[in-house]
């Protein structure tokens, strides 16, 4: 392989580090009502775990509930099971062929705990990041064959500049997540 391509695989890894980051911080409760908080969660359904979002519809009427519509009428009992053992801080109501999840006004208790897992969330991030700069790196060295000492220096650098890029990236994520949460 050659500088570029390893260079250029690197970056899409951190990159996906980054989105995989910014998707987590999507699910945490804010407040307000987002598809985004329950489409993850797992359901025991025909004998095998789904995520939500695989057997029904997931809509936002408005800011203080979600509406799960399931696919199958018959799953409604085992999607209310999935979400109360997700245990996400809220009580799924089934309302004929939907089931309704009013989400409560967080609490300050509720708000700090929550900006400890963004935290949590957030350092998660910047491992994965590390590790794809190591993992880059490593295959930058057993490449050092074809490379001059220069070039992988230079490359070395650049993986670096790629890694202070996502982690900044990461952060600022984490402080407007954090600013959400903290925001009454």
């Amino acid at each position: 392989m050659d500088t570029k391509t390893i260079l250029n695989a690197g970056t899409t890894g951190m990159k996906q580090a980054f989105e995989h980051t910014a998707h987590e911080f999507a699910g945490l409760n804010t407040g307000k009502a987002q598809p985004s908080m329950v489409e993850n969660v797992t359901v025991e359904i025909y004998g095998s775990q789904m995520r939500l979002k695989d057997v029904a519809t997931i809509s936002t009427p408005d800011a203080r509930s979600i509406v799960i519509q399931p696919f199958d009428k018959n799953a409604a009992k085992d999607i209310v099971q999935g979400i109360q053992a997700a245990n996400l801080g809220f009580n799924p109501v089934p309302q004929g062929n939907i089931i309704r999840c009013p989400v409560p006004e967080l609490t300050g208790e509720r708000r700090a705990e929550l900006v400890k897992v963004a935290n949590r969330l957030a350092e998660e991030g910047r491992v994965r990041v590390r590790n794809v700069r190591r993992e880059t790196l490593e295959s930058l060295k057993k490449g050092a064959k074809e490379i001059s000492e220069d070039d992988l220096k230079r490359a070395e650098k650049d993986v670096q500049t790629a890694t202070d890029k996502w982690i900044a990236e990461i952060d600022k994520a984490l402080k407007a997540k954090e600013s959400d949460l903290t925001k009454i």
